[in-house]
């Protein structure tokens, strides 16, 4: 059987079609007893991942507070400990926009 999604990808049981908490709760894990992770991880784990490597990948800090709904920046300025970002040699502005000119005149 084929499933069309028009909203969620998968549906649940909901009668909007969503999964409840508890049901995605037991799929996790039942998951995770497949697996040899022995700490402690929830659905909650899955929200800081994928803030973290979104910040790993050079998202700025505020359009991720804005994806997480966050209300005050410093909530998610927590993630920044965690992310293993590299770090970006320091540039003047200038120094751009003369790279800029002098690609624009070759």
């Amino acid at each position: 059987m084929a499933e069309n999604p028009h909203i969620w990808l998968f549906n649940g049981k909901e009668a909007d079609g969503k999964y409840s908490v508890r049901g995605l709760s037991w799929v996790m894990r039942e998951n995770l007893k497949k697996t040899s992770i022995t700490k402690d991880v929830n659905l909650h784990s899955l929200r800081h991942s994928y803030a973290t490597h979104l910040l790993e990948q050079g998202i700025n800090i505020v359009t991720l507070k804005e994806l997480l709904g966050h209300a005050d920046i410093t909530t998610t300025m927590l993630y920044l400990h965690v992310a293993q970002c590299p770090l970006i040699k320091p540039h003047s502005p200038l120094d751009t926009l003369y790279n800029f000119k002098k690609q624009n005149n070759e």
